[in-house]
């Protein structure tokens, strides 16, 4: 069974808040996956577009540690945009989902949990490749 856009969602990150600021914690079953890999996107032009792709078998948790972006998810058949812009919220992306990054704020920093290390044969970045994936 594929994933849908309705498989994708927001989730809460745990915090703990006193008069010093807030913290906010990503451990045990925070993620409903064990993470592999963690890495950031930051400098990114207002213009400029990330993402682009697809995963067959990792899964994502993408959170706006500062500023803003959105998130258009694609499931071949639905389409859904998500702004993040709380750092404590993320946004789970399950396997075989299309996901575009874009509108990024001025100082917007996106880190990424993943399911997985990096490993090319597992991205789909052509779209149509996509299409018939999905089928």
């Amino acid at each position: 069974m594929k994933n849908t856009i309705d498989n994708c969602q927001v989730l809460d990150i745990p915090k703990i808040a006193d008069h010093r600021g807030n913290l906010a914690v990503i451990e045990g079953d925070t993620l409903p996956f064990d993470f592999k890999r963690v890495y950031y996107l930051y400098d990114v032009p207002s213009d400029a577009h990330r993402g682009g792709h697809a995963h067959k078998e990792q899964q994502e948790f993408l959170i706006a540690v500062s500023g803003s972006f959105e998130v258009i998810l694609d499931d071949g058949v639905n389409k859904k945009t998500v702004t993040l812009n709380k750092p404590n919220k993320g946004l789970l992306i399950p396997t075989g989902i299309w996901r575009e990054l874009g509108d990024f704020s001025s100082g917007a920093i996106c880190v990424v949990f993943s399911s997985d290390v990096f490993l090319e044969s597992d991205y789909i970045r052509e779209y149509s490749e996509f299409e018939k994936f999905y089928r």
